[in-house]
């Protein structure tokens, strides 16, 4: 059953109302991020809200920070929030390494950090946008040495942000299919179109070869298949039109 990503809703408020939403629409589960259940108050109100819904939430996104300052709390906001698998989504521009080496030793800084998650039970791993496909000027491509680092890293692929990276998602599929363990799905509207909505695109009503990425990642461990659209002027239409869409493929 596809996820949502509740990044795409917050905009969007109350929570109450989009879960609501998206129960309605055929949503089984959804993704969290941390600004949602950072503070106590936070994952009170999100926990008690997600049980009303009925829904689930088996992924969630957790900061590089808290991760490394207080893993604790973060297994503890995930055994609250059944969250199964915990992963890291971003790094800020003046933090990004400018080598392959910085890439490689940022690789193992996620690693260190991931072992009280797996150590837990708990699934670990990146999710990326586009600045890890970009070649740096030796050459040599982020993601790859990112995970040259990281050996134990999961990956949860956002397919449209490799190609925004000028890569080719499905070789990347290929070349790490043992890692990937979820997969957001979101789509990239035509040049010149949806620029409101930063050039994003319903689900299927995009450029995005959906059928064969799909086909790609379901040779993979990829569990989960996330929703997603990064500004969204209607989450509802985007939340309808994607499921449906995404039941076609």
């Amino acid at each position: 059953m596809p996820g949502y990503q509740l990044y795409s809703s917050r905009k969007f408020p109350p929570l109450t109302d989009t879960l609501r939403m998206l129960a309605e629409a055929g949503y089984g589960t959804v993704e969290g991020f941390e600004g949602q259940y950072a503070t106590d108050d936070q994952l009170e109100e999100f926990s008690s809200a997600l049980q009303a819904s009925g829904l689930k939430m088996p992924t969630g996104h957790f900061s590089l920070k808290l991760l490394e300052e207080a893993p604790a709390k973060v297994l503890a906001i995930a055994r609250r929030l059944g969250v199964e698998r915990v992963y890291c989504p971003y790094l800020l521009p003046e933090h990004r390494p400018a080598d392959a080496a910085g890439w490689r030793a940022f690789g193992a800084r996620l690693e260190q950090a991931g072992r009280p998650i797996r150590a837990a039970g708990l699934g670990f791993g990146w999710h990326n946008h586009d600045f890890e496909f970009k070649p740096l000027p030796d050459g040599s491509i982020p993601q790859a040495e990112l995970f040259a680092g990281g050996p134990s890293l999961e990956w949860e692929i956002d397919v449209a942000w490799i190609v925004r990276g000028g890569a080719d998602p499905i070789q990347w599929i290929r070349r790490y299919a043992n890692r990937i363990t979820a997969a957001h799905v979101k789509d990239i509207a035509p040049a010149g179109e949806n620029g409101e909505e930063d050039g994003w695109a319903d689900v299927g009503h995009g450029t995005v070869d959906w059928p064969s990425v799909l086909a790609a990642l379901r040779t993979t461990g990829c569990r989960h298949f996330v929703m997603e659209h990064d500004n969204p002027s209607d989450h509802a239409r985007f939340a309808r039109r994607s499921i449906a869409a995404l039941r076609m493929i």
